[in-house]
């Protein structure tokens, strides 16, 4: 039997229905690497997720300590992949960052080759005697999907070892005189950071999408600090953001970032500390200052001032403190 029902049967769609939009994937992207505590803006999100649709690399830019390892790090973590992190210095060289090849074992069966009278047939270039580095570890197919990659500071490295990396970022492999080449079956997912102490090239650039971490806002730092150290006291946290917000308005030689942020935050906690006080920043001005000149600015009256103007609600930027 049919029930009939109490009220009339609009032909309208149910609000809820009619609004309905379909699920967004940036916003999916930036759910998960807030599970990770990973605060990204949109914009960033964006880059990542193009990133991650494309296939393509991701060159993160900014000051030192605003995050961008991090992505890295909170991106593999979310999507449960392996982090391969290749850290760039000056003078990094094939054998370092690539490959090599294990000498010591070839010399050994070389030796036990000899002793057995099978030397002609001693293949000594073959995978079983390569020493994957980084780059080529991360061409390896893995049961978990393609690890992420991550070259920390490229800028750190010089003009030769940046073009070397042309035929990783645009075809994903590594070409060895030896073996021939070596291709990866599935990209990895490729975060390139530079703190821009110089130019990455433009042919390095063209291969990869951009995008260039700033400062946070006021909010959003707070909102990281509460992710990042859940065990500030609120007051305590507005503060610190407060401090460190006035500071970033001064003229520093470094100015702090958001890691000098959160390690303010942790120090300031051991100390006991519930509010700011003079003496306190005073004592661990270290914690976000990492240049004499700097500190020696910032020291003594300044720092009583900035400590004033906090209490007080003055925002950041309103002339000198």
């Amino acid at each position: 039997m049919t029930r009939v029902p109490e009220e009339p049967v609009s032909a309208e769609p149910e609000p809820a229905a009619a609004e309905a939009q379909p699920a967004n994937p940036v916003d999916d992207l930036a759910a998960l690497l807030a599970g990770q505590r990973y605060l990204a803006e949109p914009s960033l999100a964006t880059v990542l997720y193009l990133g991650l649709r494309l296939g393509k690399p991701i060159l993160l830019e900014g000051e030192a300590g605003v995050g961008k390892t991090e992505v890295a790090k909170a991106l593999a973590a979310a999507l449960g992949r392996r982090l391969i992190r290749l850290q760039c210095y000056e003078g990094l060289d094939v054998s370092s960052a690539v490959y090599e090849w294990d000498f010591a074992r070839q010399m050994l069966e070389i030796r036990l080759a000899e002793a057995a009278g099978a030397v002609g047939s001693l293949a000594l270039y073959s995978e079983r005697f390569l020493l994957r580095r980084p780059l080529l570890e991360a061409l390896r197919p893995d049961p978990a999907g393609p690890p992420v990659l991550l070259i920390d500071e490229l800028d750190r490295t010089d003009e030769p070892f940046e073009a070397f990396l042309l035929e990783v970022l645009s075809d994903f492999q590594v070409s060895i005189p030896e073996l021939g080449t070596l291709r990866a079956e599935a990209p990895p997912i490729v975060i390139v950071t530079s703190n821009r102490t110089r130019e990455i090239h433009d042919a390095l650039k063209r291969r990869c999408l951009y995008h260039w971490i700033d400062y946070p806002d006021a909010p959003r730092e707070l909102a990281i600090l509460a992710a990042r150290a859940p065990e500030v006291p609120a007051r305590l946290a507005e503060q610190i953001v407060a401090f460190v917000h006035r500071l970033r308005a001064t003229d520093l030689f470094k100015l702090p970032g958001v890691a000098e942020t959160l390690d303010w935050g942790h120090a300031l906690v051991a100390l006991g500390c519930v509010e700011l006080d003079p003496a306190t920043v005073e004592a661990t001005l270290g914690v976000l200052l990492k240049y004499q000149d700097d500190l020696a600015r910032v020291s003594g009256k300044q720092a009583r001032d900035l400590v004033a103007a906090v209490a007080a609600g003055v925002p950041a930027g309103a002339g000198s403190p």
